[in-house]
């Protein structure tokens, strides 16, 4: 096995406490907690969400274009889905405590929680996966690309998107009662650092809450 890692360095980390490493947090009972190789610096090609949700949760849909995906259950139930590209479908995976579900690289997924208490692990080969996230790309392509390329009304559109909070991570919004309502923005914790990360955003995107994802 080759690696660049100096293992004799007192500097080297062997041990981590994801509970202190918060990637996002909505509320009490829906967070991910991140570990990577900036959170642990003798990874390699693997790093984990330790992700928490209630019933109706959903981490959004979203893919990692530099990492497949193992989604494990700990606790509570789960449906991962995702959409094959080769066929064009939408494919349902219920996991329960002990199954796991797998994403492949690049794929466009999500996993909704269909009990309280669903504690999930998301495993990846990659010392930091990426993501790009659906609300980012809904709400930061420009309103007329849409319009112009699927044939829509641009008003019409934007008018629909407006209540898309960028980085959502875990929907719905607390407070959300339909589709017409406008949602603010839950609690992000450092979306664009902490060693996740996210070069999708082109505007550099800046939240009035703590900087996210992490330092940069």
């Amino acid at each position: 096995m080759s690696s660049n890692i100096d293992y004799t360095s007192p500097s080297a980390q062997f041990t981590f406490d994801v509970n202190k490493s918060p990637l996002f947090k909505k509320d009490s009972q829906n967070f991910i907690n991140i570990l990577g190789v900036e959170q642990l610096n003798t990874l390699e090609n693997v790093s984990l969400l330790d992700i928490f949700l209630s019933t109706n949760n959903v981490v959004e849909p979203h893919y990692h274009q530099n990492a497949g995906e193992l989604v494990y259950c700990i606790s509570g139930a789960a449906t991962v889905s995702l959409l094959n590209p080769l066929t064009k479908q939408i494919q349902n995976y219920p996991i329960r405590p002990g199954q796991v579900a797998n994403v492949p690289q690049g794929w466009w997924h999500y996993e909704i929680a269909t009990a309280d208490n669903t504690h999930l692990l998301a495993i990846f080969d990659a010392p930091t996966p990426e993501v790009i996230l659906g609300s980012d790309i809904l709400k930061f392509t420009p309103a007329n690309v849409m319009a112009h390329t699927y044939c829509l009304d641009e008003n019409q559109w934007k008018k629909t998107i407006a209540p898309i909070v960028p980085t959502t991570y875990i929907g719905p919004a607390n407070h959300c009662k339909g589709a017409n309502q406008h949602q603010t923005s839950p609690n992000h914790i450092n979306p664009y650092g902490n060693g996740y990360h996210q070069p999708m955003n082109p505007y550099h995107y800046q939240y009035p809450y703590s900087y996210p994802y992490g330092s940069q």
